[in-house]
Order: C-alpha cells, then structure tokens, then sequence
C-alpha cells in the first residue's frame, strides 16, 4: 500500500507544514445544484436580456465565455429560479457532465442563473478559500481522481454521491492557500489578457481583408496601401496559378512513421494557416512542395493552409502554387463562403479543379500592389501566430505548476 505525499514539489518558502487530507465535502458548507431545472418547469420561458444563465457550454476552464450559449432570465425566472441561493463573486463553478470538470469563478454580483449540468461550491471559509478551491479542482491530482468516479460512456460526469467520496489534500494554513489561488489568479489573467489580444488580432485580418479586397461588383478596395491607385481587374484564377488535384494512395500505404512521406487529406490536416502532420504513407503519385497552399476540396470545402513540408496531397485536397497574395486572396474566399455557394453535392460538397481554375477574382492592376498587400497580411499573420506561441507556452506553464504545487 502506498502512502500519499503530503507536501507538492514546488512550495512558497516560509510553508513547511504537511498538507492535510480530508474528504471534499467536508470543505464546504453546501452545493447549489439546479439541475434539471428548465424555465418550462417553472412555467416560464427564457428571455432576450436580463440575468445571464451559467452552464457547461459557457463555463469553461478559468472563465466564463459569454459568447456562448446566452440564455438570459428576467427578474420573475431569477427569482424562482435562484431565490435564496444566489450567486456571489468568487464562488466556485464546476460542470458535472458534457464536459465534466470545467472550473470558473463568478465573476461579480450581477447575478446569475445556475442553469444546465453546472454547480457551484458554497465553500467553508474556515478550512479553504474560493480562490484555492477553483485551482484545487483544476490540478491534475484532483481531477484524476474525479475522473475515476465518472460514469457515462461517450458523456462522462459525476454525481453529488461520487464526489462524497472524493478526498483531497490542502495546506492547513490559509495563508499557503491565499499565495497559491493569488499565484493563479495572476496566471489566468495573463491568459486571458493573451488569449483577447489574440482573438482581437484574428478579427483585425478578417475586418481588413473584408476592406482591402474589393467588394463584390467594386472594383477597387475600401482601404488601399499608399502608393497605388486605379481599378483593380477581374481574371480567372486558373489564370494566375497553378493548380494539382489530389489522388489518395491506397490505405494499406498509410503508417504512423513520421520518416515516411507526409499525407495530406483534408481539413483534419490544416490548423491554423498550417499543414500539420497527422498521417504519413510510402506512396503516392500527387505532391506538393514547401509554400504551396494546400486546400481542401471535400467537405468543408475551401479551408487552406501552406506547407511546410514536401507532402503527397490525396483526393480531398488541391495544390495551389501562388504567392502570399493568392493566399490571403483564397483566404478571404474561404471566409465569404465562396467555394461553398459554387459546390456541387446536397449533403457532401465538393469542388473540382474546374471550379478552381475558373473562379472569377479581383487582382490589382500592378504586381507590386500583389506583393504590398501579401506582405501586409503575412506580418499580421506572423503577429497571430507569435500570440498564438505564447497562449501556448502559458498555458503549459500553468499545466506544470497545477501538478507541482499540488499533492
């Protein structure tokens, strides 16, 4: 029988006492657990505006996506809904099923409704805080051991009975409590200050692509680099590149042996703006080469990335040879939902090389203005890309000390 660690392997100086073990529940005061509450059973109905309904598709790991799944309840719902157990700011969020383990904290006092698959913890301040909590439930330590009293196939949870026999470990001194759910609150903020300076970025190219590229029937863009002027002019795209339509090899070629030659297929293959290696194979008949763009051609069509590999490209891809302007170019076809308005095939879409090559686009009247605008859009790239590197690298950053600092 193995006895547990009492103490993490990354510590605060000035903390040297052994972490107590105890079970959960005995952490808390109480659970608030709506579910299977709906404004149907209550005889009421959801409404445009007012206090916004948390669950498990908005409750994600460390903040709340309020994009997401806005359900909202007017002040006659709230109060049935949530009266005499109301949110406060700081309380522990967890989601018991589809996903199960999402943890986030209310964020202030507005007000919120506890709707589908999601709890909160009423934690017992005297043995732990809000703030520890959030990040002890979020440690692989704790998790792992959520995990093992899940039920459910495909749509794993947990239940308030399993989670009465879960046991944790927590420094016995609230000030050792106070310094961890600090260090990650910091972290999380940094997160998230990363992850919306990264989203703002990727809306920044969509917006300008919308502007720098003329709209249908104009022939000149909204917003123009200095220098150029004059109207841009309408071609074929067959005309300007250079086109190879994929052929898959048999599967029995197909291996898990990244020394053998790359297999691109579809969209599986491309993330952002990237080929990414997923499938490789000793055989194959149609390549592509370093900065060709790849696109794929079967559903969902139209999606691109460049690679940075030679690769053999099968039946569900093309290979375009074209410059950064060309790329941003399918780029924002990709976004119009060009390639999908002249698809063929009611439930599974799909273009040919003929759709490719005789696709009507703008170009400027001048190669130099191609250059210009592909160099634009390739440094903003570069700059989503680095921000894309560094939510990464935080993230892991947070995934290592959430197993360190804790037993």
């Amino acid at each position: 029988m193995s006895i547990r660690q009492q103490t993490p392997q990354i510590r605060f100086s000035g903390f040297s006492e052994d972490w107590s073990n105890l079970q959960f529940f005995d952490a808390l005061d109480s659970i608030v657990d709506f579910r299977g509450r709906t404004p149907k059973k209550l005889g009421l109905e959801w409404s445009d505006k007012g206090y916004v309904a948390l669950s498990a598709l908005n409750v994600k790991n460390g903040y709340i996506d309020f994009s997401l799944d806005n359900h909202f309840g007017d002040e006659e719902l709230y109060q049935k809904w949530m009266g005499g157990k109301e949110l406060v700011a700081g309380q522990v969020l967890f989601t018991t099923e589809a996903p199960m383990g999402n943890i986030a904290q209310v964020p202030d006092n507005k007000g919120y409704i506890l709707s589908q698959r999601t709890v909160a913890f009423n934690a017992k301040s005297s043995v732990i805080t809000n703030d520890f909590l959030a990040v002890l439930l979020r440690s692989p330590a704790t998790f792992n051991r959520l995990e093992s009293m899940t039920s459910g196939g495909t749509a794993k949870g947990v239940s308030q009975k399993s989670m009465a026999k879960l046991e944790v470990d927590i420094p016995p001194d609230l000030k050792e409590q106070t310094a961890i759910g600090n260090l990650f609150q910091n972290i999380d903020q940094t997160i998230a200050l990363q992850r919306r300076k990264h989203q703002q970025t990727q809306t920044l190219k969509k917006s300008l692509l919308s502007k720098m590229f003329p709209k249908k029937g104009q022939k000149q863009p909204e917003i123009r680099l200095a220098g150029f002027s004059g109207d841009w002019v309408e071609d074929e795209l067959g005309k300007t590149i250079d086109i190879v339509m994929g052929q898959s090899p048999e599967s029995k070629y197909y291996t898990n042996n990244p020394k053998d030659k790359i297999l691109v297929q579809g969209n599986a293959d491309l993330k952002n703006g990237r080929v990414v290696p997923r499938v490789w194979t000793v055989k194959g008949t149609k390549k592509a080469s370093p900065n060709d763009i790849i696109m794929s051609v079967r559903a969902p069509v139209g999606d691109i990335g460049k690679t940075d590999f030679d690769v053999v490209i099968g039946r569900g891809v093309a290979a375009i040879k074209g410059n950064d302007f060309i790329y941003q170019m399918l780029m924002k076809m990709k976004i119009d939902d060009f390639w999908k308005k002249v698809s063929t095939g009611s439930t599974f879409e799909s273009i040919s090389s003929s759709h490719i090559k005789e696709a009507l686009i703008m170009l400027p009247n001048s190669q130099q203005e191609q250059t210009a605008i592909g160099q634009f859009f390739k440094q903003l790239d570069d700059t989503i890309s680095l921000q894309a590197k560094q939510l990464k690298t935080l993230d892991n950053l947070k995934k290592a000390l959430l197993a360190k600092m804790f037993v």
